[in-house]
């Protein structure tokens, strides 16, 4: 048995001349929750696909549990796929049921399961209804509970936070962990990033079709420069005295008071920076050190333009 869930070896895939997916290369290692990052358009689909056998790549090679995908490697696999899809004139407890013995899930035990994740999703009200009967994010679920109902090995979801609202994306990531604890491999993808931040043992970030960095959250992260926004009076010798700490800038200039921010050297600290600022007595009306996030981490790495419409809930930068 592979230490690996998946495996991609240079993969690589054009469609009319156009590349899509330029030489990818990453595993996702068993027992993992693995992020695939990247904005829309930035190849993820495509990989997945090719990592699945559903396209043929033009060039590298995909393993799944060691070996190239095949029908006894897809029983093992969950999988939510962007594409939204399931038969709108069945009831949800049957469309599970149905892709449960797909599976190989005996009969009566498929309905038990259906009944158990329709009532952990919050939809047991809802399994004799149809789905064209049920709400875009109630039939999303459904669909999600369809690629795990039969408990595979490998979790693929492909979008999954699309469509849901707050509360019903906070139940998904509860499930992702859940599954997690009961020691399958999950990997999903997405372009909002505090999904992932949250989730995630490592992350795969994608940007025009390559892969741009592949470790774990803390790693990305830290290819961050921490800041520390500062205000003052006018006069004050602020410049003089971070000087040795890092680039500063002035974000705003009032009569009363002038917002700074401070871009800390590798190594700096701002408790550091407090200690200086106090001791040289400038008056400060505001210091409050900001955490960077995933966001952050992709748009380092990549740039504001080739970030695209990488989302994130949070600010780019928020208070510690």
């Amino acid at each position: 048995m592979s230490d690996y869930a998946l495996e991609l070896e240079g993969l690589t895939k054009s469609f009319g001349g156009v590349p899509a997916v330029k030489n990818v290369t990453w595993s996702a290692r068993c027992g993992d929750i693995t992020g695939f990052l990247g904005p829309n358009g930035a190849g993820k689909t495509t990989t997945l696909r090719m990592a699945l056998g559903v396209i043929t790549p033009d060039s590298g090679t995909a393993r799944l549990f060691g070996k190239s995908p095949d029908a006894a490697g897809m029983d093992q696999v969950g999988f939510l796929p962007e594409e939204r899809g399931v038969y709108r004139k069945m009831r949800a407890e049957d469309v599970i049921v149905f892709f449960a013995r797909l599976k190989g899930v005996p009969a009566a035990e498929a309905r038990r399961r259906a009944h158990a994740l329709l009532e952990r999703f919050g939809l047991a009200d809802a399994a004799k209804k149809k789905i064209k009967e049920l709400s875009k994010g109630m039939a999303q679920k459904v669909q999600i509970i369809s690629a795990i109902v039969h408990e595979p090995d490998f979790i693929i979801l492909d979008e999954p936070f699309s469509g849901l609202d707050p509360v019903n994306q906070q139940l998904l990531e509860d499930i992702i962990r859940e599954q997690a604890e009961a020691g399958r491999t999950l990997l999903f993808s997405t372009h909002v990033m505090e999904h992932a931040e949250r989730l995630c043992d490592r992350i795969v970030l994608m940007a025009r079709g390559e892969k741009v960095f592949d470790g774990s959250v803390d790693e990305a992260l830290a290819r961050v420069p921490r800041q520390v926004i500062l205000g003052s009076p006018p006069g004050e010798p602020m410049a003089e005295t971070v000087a040795a700490f890092g680039q500063l800038e002035i974000l705003e200039e009032g009569e009363a008071e002038i917002t700074w921010r401070l871009i800390l050297k590798p190594g700096a600290d701002a408790q550091a920076v407090l200690r200086a600022l106090v001791e040289a007595g400038v008056k400060l009306s505001r210091f409050e050190p900001r955490r960077p996030h995933l966001h952050d981490a992709f748009v380092a790495l990549v740039g504001e333009e080739r970030a695209g419409d990488l989302t994130d809930n949070q600010p780019a930068l928020s208070e510690a």
